[in-house]
């Protein structure tokens, strides 16, 4: 069974690289953004994943909420700094 959970982590995994690419070459700051949430999400499944090869899944369960938590607050941060940069920049040009 923990051949399985390390495949499916590894899977996980090799699915960043799309995301990595995306958060790289992005052509807008909205779509970096969602792709730093996508490889955040993708981190709390591997983190619950290596939880199960550990054994201890009710610990890394804490880990990923935690970690689910402050990613959802980053991107929230984020995007609201962006939209306001946005707003001032469209106000200067007027």
């Amino acid at each position: 069974m923990q051949a399985f959970f390390v495949g499916a982590t590894l899977v996980v995994l090799a699915a960043v690289v799309p995301c990595l690419y995306r958060i790289l070459r992005g052509p807008t700051i909205i779509d970096r953004i969602i792709g730093v949430n996508v490889v955040g999400t993708k981190t709390i499944a591997v983190i619950v994943l290596v939880g199960c090869i550990f054994d201890r899944v009710e610990f890394f369960i804490d880990i990923a909420i935690v970690y689910a938590l402050i990613s959802f607050v980053g991107t929230l941060a984020l995007s609201k700094y962006f939209e306001r940069k946005a707003v001032l920049q469209r106000e200067a040009t007027r």
